[in-house]
């Protein structure tokens, strides 16, 4: 450039000519011609389009393939490689690869989607699962993220679950209306199963039940980007990248969910205090526009994963490929399943008969002993035996107490065994174990006496056996002493005395 500059100013105000210029810079005359035409170096500009000679006749058979590429699966589609070997040999072509390349490459410069910059106005929000791996109790999983973002604000909400389910959708919106404290006119959707049942062949959208019921409970408008078109909900689709980099990395390790979701509630907190670029505001303050037009929170929407079902022979209900057990009193009924996130609650018309922590395995049993105490009472043959107690921690004050039972008893210490593990379905463990070991201690071994016993460290009151109305209890034999006794007793101190 600076040579550009002293051959301009030589020629056009000193007077030099364009020959002498030439000579005395050591360039050509068309070349100082040039440098007088433009007061900047122009840049090579291409007058007519290059020449192709080997590949032009081939060119449309080029288009044609990566046009039709456009429907097929990503994983399946031409490689400029692959290209190339079909034009040589199915077509005859003779050139080179690297000249289909560079075809190939502007091609797809030339065809790639353009996109319009959106405005946001406030109250509309865009929501869609993410997935990460975390460690959680100390094992390493893959958690599910639900993100929800406002985009006029950028505010965010970021809570993690086992799993993509319909519970987790349903609890993930509720946490998020009561983070911002209102909810959204509308949400933007993916086509999620979890939303939506199908796409009529107007493009219309037929929801699921349960999101027609969220829906329903807080009065948000829901809209849906096109099918496989992430770019529709951009926002969003950017915050599960941000919230994978920045909120889980490194991987995390937490105790629960709930310390991991902490954690996330504190992430998005801390955000709000940024400001982003071309944004007049921290996203707390844009927040507050949001807000504004946010539609009144109504009372929690219960979020769970309604199913029906029924007790099979084995007290067990069968929900998500895993069975969860019921009392035996309710075998080969109907029940009502609610699979919320963490537990399942069963209910036989309107009782509540099981509750159950959720089990994310697949053909899992999962037991409560105290469902299966009533039938065991009857059948304790099977006692030894019973799944459901397999697993069963107990002190070890219990299995004295059984020893004891069964020494004396024979069958009905079992029996007898059984109605003190009863108990606890009325009593904690914690009570019911104290009673058993000061039964054991006392000596009173059985059923009412540790019953009594309970009773007593409950109401805060000494404990009184009477041994009349405990029939089972060992008791001490004391005999009447007759007269006859008496006098071999002094006989035989006499006898002492005068050795």
């Amino acid at each position: 450039m600076e040579l550009y500059a002293r051959v301009r100013h030589a020629v056009q105000i000193q007077g030099m000519s364009r020959r002498a210029a030439a000579d005395q810079f050591g360039i050509d005359p068309r070349t100082v011609a040039k440098m007088l035409k433009f007061s900047v170096p122009p840049g090579y500009v291409r007058t007519k389009p290059p020449f192709r000679p080997k590949l032009d006749a081939f060119t449309g058979v080029i288009d044609a393939i990566l046009a039709a590429d456009k429907d097929r699966p990503k994983k399946q589609r031409h490689t400029s490689k692959r290209i190339f070997e079909r034009l040589r040999d199915e077509h005859g072509f003779t050139g080179g690869i690297t000249i289909v390349k560079d075809y190939i490459t502007g091609w797809r410069q030339r065809t790639q989607e353009m996109f319009v910059p959106l405005a946001h106005p406030p109250g509309h929000a865009q929501a869609d699962f993410g997935e990460a791996f975390g460690v959680i109790g100390g094992v390493e999983r893959k958690i599910h993220f639900l993100a929800i973002d406002l985009p006029h604000s950028d505010a965010i909400f970021v809570v993690a679950y086992p799993a993509e389910t319909t519970e987790a959708f349903c609890d993930g919106h509720v946490k998020a209306f009561e983070f911002f404290g209102g909810v959204p006119q509308s949400i933007l959707y993916d086509n999620t199963k979890i939303a939506v049942a199908r796409i009529l062949g107007d493009g219309k959208r037929q929801r699921t039940r349960i999101f027609s019921e969220l829906q329903s409970h807080y009065l948000f408008t829901d809209r849906f980007g096109r099918p496989g078109k992430g770019n529709d909900k951009g926002k969003v689709e950017g915050l599960v990248g941000y919230a994978r980099r920045n909120f889980l990395v490194p991987i995390p390790a937490f105790e629960s969910f709930e310390a991991l979701n902490a954690h996330l509630v504190e992430c998005c907190l801390k955000r709000q205090g940024d400001q982003l670029r071309g944004r007049d505001g921290t996203i707390r303050e844009r927040l507050e526009h949001d807000l504004a037009v946010f539609q009144k929170l109504p009372a929690p929407y219960d979020a769970c994963d309604k199913r029906p079902g029924r007790v099979n022979s084995l007290s067990l209900v069968r929900y998500r490929n895993n069975d969860y057990s019921v009392p035996t009193a309710h075998g080969h009924q109907k029940v009502l399943i609610r699979g919320y996130v963490h537990e399942v609650v069963i209910s036989c018309e309107a009782e509540v008969i099981a509750r159950h922590p959720r089990s994310y395995e697949r053909e899992d049993f999962v037991f409560n002993p105290l469902h299966y105490l009533a039938l065991l009472e009857q059948k304790t043959n099977a006692l030894d035996q019973a799944a459901p107690l397999s697993d069963w921690v107990l002190p070890e004050a219990f299995a004295t107490l059984r020893r004891l039972l069964e020494a004396r008893m024979g069958k009905n210490g079992k029996r007898e065994f059984v109605q003190v593990l009863r108990l606890m379905e009325t009593f904690t463990l914690d009570d019911v174990a104290a009673a058993v070991v000061d039964a054991v201690e006392r000596g009173a071994v059985g059923f009412d006496a540790v019953k009594h016993l309970v009773l007593c460290r409950i109401e805060r009151r000494p404990p009184r056996l009477d041994m009349t109305i405990y029939p089972y209890l060992p008791k001490a034999v004391i005999a009447t002493t007759s007269a006859h006794s008496y006098m071999d007793l002094l006989a035989g101190s006499e006898a002492e005395v005068t050795a």
